[in-house]
């Protein structure tokens, strides 16, 4: 029997939100959050990829990775999908935090959302239909890299609302889209 890394993930976003209770309870909510100074708790920048604000934050996005990650998955090992979305996750956060900090007041962040993007922009750029095309239009590096910046751009403004971390957004479907474009998850 195969281990569904998606299914994983979702049983650690569980844990750490129930973590994440008990640690409210005792005035700790700090321990999960990627807030500025990003050297202040250098591990939040693996817990607030897991964490998550409320339950509906919770529920949109463990419904959104069981879409996404099922299909990702079937591509790739499950150490590759764990790291790719850790990994996704963790410069969606830093990212977030560090631009907000250079465009007004640094914010804090916490949310699978970033990773989760990440797969869909793995998808949506590492598949046979999108490869072909982008065979036959022949863009250079730089013209693909401008395309896929265009639509992470398209695609986070279309999804954005009030204190939704859109840079995070914006950085995990665009990190998704080059590494789907660059197959980095094919076995």
């Amino acid at each position: 029997m195969t281990r569904s890394p998606t299914l994983e993930t979702l049983g650690l976003f569980l844990i750490v939100f129930a973590l994440q209770g008990v640690a409210a309870l005792v005035g700790l909510v700090g321990l999960f959050v990627l807030a500025p100074p990003l050297t202040t708790s250098p591990w939040t920048i693996v817990t607030s990829v897991y964490a998550h604000a409320s339950i509906g934050h919770l529920l949109s996005n463990s419904l959104a990775l069981l879409l996404g990650g099922l299909l990702v998955e079937r591509r790739t090992t499950r150490w590759q999908f764990h790291l790719f979305f850790l990994t996704v996750g963790a410069l969606a956060g830093i990212t977030q935090v560090v631009l907000s900090g250079v465009i007004g007041p640094a914010t804090a962040v916490l949310g699978a959302s970033g990773a989760v993007f990440g797969l869909f922009g793995y998808l949506l750029a590492g598949n046979v239909v999108t490869a072909s095309l982008l065979d036959r239009v022949r863009l250079s590096p730089r013209a693909q890299f401008g395309l896929f910046a265009l639509a992470a751009l398209v695609v986070t403004v279309a999804t954005g609302r009030p204190g939704v971390a859109l840079v995070a957004h914006f950085t995990g479907l665009l990190l998704g889209l080059l590494a789907g474009a660059a197959g980095v998850l094919d076995r």
